[in-house]
């Protein structure tokens, strides 16, 4: 690997010959984004948990008026797309974008890499909701009442709808994969370009469009995954 890369230098300290695969080093920087965020997690937790019944937001910047700010703006959006169930789905729904957001500014640091720009470890994040939309309707409508609307409107052409109804939902992981990976190896080698012809100041701006980009990019992978459960819960 010609750039510096942390868990390839601490392997080669530890006495480790030859180079890490791709794919380990992506796992280890996933791993380190779910430590960070579990740690976060736990301490905006017990400072909720302290203050009981009597719970009001803060009115100072802290982790807990951030992740105040972030669950309010977010839910709002939610409700947009499936109303009052949206609380019910916030958890998964929070917890994909701060995960898929933290992993894409992760490649900004120097000696880490963005596990999302592995593209493992986006369609391990699609598989996640493809299963779990697929099983909030499974439960919410029963087996043959959510699979009732694979076959369309008139049974005569119930085997076309069929077909087409399987192939869009079996090509959701794909697109949300590659979609994510894309946006995020174009935009992580643009930075890198830069980066080495005007290592001062010029950066910092394509810097700060990386950030939005990653914000963006992992909003939409959080939107259309509310799309597809509210499709799954809402299907006739």
């Amino acid at each position: 690997m010609d750039e510096f890369n942390l868990i390839q230098w601490v392997a080669d300290k530890l006495g480790y010959q030859g180079e890490i695969d791709i794919l380990w080093i992506s796992l280890a920087n996933a791993l380190i984004i779910f430590i960070l965020l579990s740690v976060v997690a736990i301490v905006a937790w017990s400072r909720i948990r302290k203050k009981g019944d009597d719970f009001e937001p803060s009115d100072r910047f802290s982790l807990t008026a951030i992740m105040e700010v972030f669950v309010e703006r977010l839910l709002g959006v939610m409700q947009e797309i499936m109303g009052n169930r949206a609380e019910q789905f916030l958890p998964l729904i929070g917890t994909l974008f701060i995960y898929i957001f933290c992993c894409n500014l992760l490649g900004f640091i120097p000696g880490f890499m963005s596990p999302t720009t592995v593209i493992v470890t986006n369609f391990a994040c699609a598989l996640v909701v493809f299963f779990y939309y697929n099983y909030v309707g499974i439960r919410e409508r029963g087996f043959f009442g959510y699979f009732r609307h694979f076959l369309g409107p008139v049974i005569w052409l119930a085997p076309l709808f069929l077909c087409i109804e399987l192939m869009s939902h079996l090509v959701r992981p794909i697109s949300l994969s590659v979609r994510l990976y894309g946006n995020m190896v174009g935009d992580h080698m643009v930075v890198g370009v830069f980066s080495h012809i005007a290592p001062f100041v010029v950066p910092i701006f394509f810097i700060l469009l990386g950030v939005f980009v990653s914000f963006i990019q992992a909003f939409v992978f959080s939107i259309l995954s509310t799309v597809y459960i509210a499709m799954a819960v809402n299907s006739r």
